[in-house]
């Protein structure tokens, strides 16, 4: 007797332990879920209600070519600075098309304010610095570089301070004194360094005997020492509404992470001053990576002033704060006058840091204004509709695709019934954990992705068991039909799913907005299907196959070898050979 192939029984692998890892999977999904707190999808605009603005980019008079990748990329992140300064989370801004940017801001959001924040120019401004300290820390002194003769590129890496030079000018190292950071206010304004815009700087700061009872001075002073920089909803306030012309409190990080407050002066030079802005590295003077500034011939009398009167200073009050909409962005020193009608800032610079930094300082004169093209209102009621319209469609769609199992699997249309029930289990739980995760948004899109999956997903079930079946035509039993058709169900299951999965990801790279929604959920659920079928639709029905419903083809089963058609054998017989009669001689 031939002993048996080695392997023959391993094809039918251990399905149990299969279905005991699949299972292990959801229920720590799940417990992930109730964990984080997340234990719905989070949903998108047109579900859960807000505001959608349509902004169109146009070039300045007598700027052209204006509209650029690196303008709108630019525009984009000052815009999602603004949004998200209001307190609101899970805003979107991106770029659609070449000129056109997608503002969309969920319920709950002022849409008038928002849509004041992102259509407006940026407010870009150069303030002198009175007083800053480490927000929430005590005020203390702290080494900062002092002014020389001859303009420093390097930088103190304790002071946490970048240095502003002139271009034309050698380097040499800083030196440290003691700082009059954290001092009151009153003393600072006696010896305030904001001059009032002229060309000439004078040799000495005028005092003001008035400031310590100036109610003005009282109220900036309460403002500055209730001010907390660690929290955001207080840093997007800070300093809301004061005008160019009036001295502000302001928040600004630092390159340690840590956020300080300041007291900074009235502005004295705008971001329209500012020609261009740029990042380089600097080759020769080994100081690494540096922003350099053009001004304009206005802004360039306005900075040689400034920077005039503020290096006759000591520390913090030698610095000019560059403010981007309210935030300090960089707070560089001085320790002479920058006549040349240009500047460079450095320190201890990343690539990253510098092309920032570059970037906001050339968005103060962008050469771009925005109009609104549409503003779409999705009130909570309409999302709550089409919600109910999506879930409508979805659950038709899946009671058709069940009655048809049911009407031509029978038995079988269990395992597919189980087997969505998985699917859909999996697919809801993701969802809600790629919403806190990676800001994944539920839309009406995303929706209908989920309902064509449903499809996607039964026609895997309907392959398998149409190789299940086409064996037992040829005269197989059930459990060596699971095992033979399963391979070429598989290739079939794997290159259907492939092109879905394909076409997702190319929908997904081209599109932008919502239909990026559809393109995520089909590739997140063609994935799913694969995990589905390989390890909870074939182990189940291994198990299955060795149960006497299935195996004796009960006529409910849907593996009735009568309905299938299968031709019983035929039986052959031995032919009766005539009786042959006998002749008589």
């Amino acid at each position: 007797m031939a002993a048996p192939k080695k392997g023959r029984q391993g094809t039918q692998g251990r399905p149990g332990r299969t279905l005991a890892l699949i299972l292990i999977a959801i229920v720590a999904l799940t417990g992930g879920m109730f964990a984080s707190g997340h234990t719905t999808p989070r949903l998108g605009i047109d579900l859960a209600g807000g505001t959608s603005i349509t902004l169109q980019a146009k070039n300045e008079p007598g700027q052209k070519n204006a509209i650029n990748p690196t303008n709108m990329n630019t525009a984009v992140d000052i815009m999602n600075r603004r949004v998200n300064g209001l307190g609101v989370t899970e805003a979107e801004v991106q770029t659609q098309g070449d000129s056109n940017i997608i503002v969309n801001i969920p319920k709950g959001t002022n849409s008038e304010q928002a849509r004041e924040q992102v259509g407006t120019t940026a407010k870009l401004y150069f303030r002198p610095v009175l007083t800053t300290e480490v927000s929430g820390g005590d005020p203390a002194a702290s080494p900062s570089p002092s002014a020389s003769s001859s303009a420093s590129t390097g930088s103190d890496k304790d002071s946490d301070k970048d240095k502003a030079t002139d271009k034309a000018t050698s380097s040499s190292s800083p030196s440290a004194t003691s700082s009059t950071q954290g001092r009151a206010v009153t003393d600072a304004l006696k010896a305030d360094p904001t001059p009032s815009g002229s060309g000439s700087p004078s040799s000495s700061p005028s005092a003001s005997p008035s400031a310590s009872t100036d109610p003005a001075t009282a109220k900036l002073q309460a403002e500055y020492t209730a001010l907390d920089c660690s929290k955001k909803t207080v840093r997007a306030k800070a300093g809301d509404g004061v005008k160019a012309s009036d001295p502000t409190v302001a928040c600004g990080q630092n390159s340690q992470g840590q956020w300080q407050k300041y007291i900074l002066g009235p502005a004295e030079v705008e971001g329209t001053d500012v020609d261009k802005a740029s990042a380089l590295f600097d080759t020769q003077g080994a100081a690494g990576w540096k922003v350099t500034m053009d001004f304009t011939s206005k802004g360039a009398k306005k900075f040689a002033s400034i920077t005039g009167k503020l290096a006759q200073n000591q520390s913090p009050q030698n610095q000019f704060a560059i403010v981007l909409d309210g935030e300090v962005v960089s707070d560089p020193f001085v320790s002479q006058a920058l006549t040349g009608g240009s500047a460079e800032i450095s320190g201890s610079f990343k690539q990253q840091e510098a092309e920032d930094l570059a970037n906001m300082l050339s968005y103060g004169a962008l050469p771009l204004t925005f109009t609104e093209a549409s503003v779409t209102t999705v009130t909570a009621a309409l999302g709550g509709e089409q919600l109910e319209a999506g879930l409508i469609a979805g659950a038709i769609g899946l009671a058709l695709v069940i009655i048809y199992l049911v009407a031509y699997y029978r038995g079988l249309s269990l395992i597919a019934i189980a087997s969505l029930l998985v699917s859909a289990v999996m697919t809801y739980v993701i969802m809600s954990l790629l919403g806190p995760a990676i800001g994944f948004a539920l839309n009406l899109p995303a929706v209908c992705g989920a309902i064509v999956a449903i499809g996607i997903t039964a026609d895997s079930f309907i392959v398998f068991f149409e190789r299940i079946r086409d064996e037992i035509r040829e005269g197989r039993t059930l459990r060596p039909a699971v095992e033979r058709g399963w391979p070429r169900a598989r290739r079939t299951i794997l290159v259907s799913d492939f092109v879905s999965f394909l076409a997702a990801a190319v929908l997904f790279v081209v599109t932008v907005g919502k239909v990026q929604g559809f393109a995520f959920t089909l590739g997140l659920t063609t994935l799913l299907d694969v995990v589905v079928v390989f390890f909870f639709t074939k182990p189940l029905m291994t198990i299955l196959a060795r149960k006497k419903f299935f195996a004796e083809g009960h006529s409910w089963s849907g593996l009735d070898p009568k309905r299938l058609g299968v031709q019983p054998p035929l039986r052959r017989t031995r032919r009766v050979s005539a009786p042959v009669d006998t002749k008589e001689a």
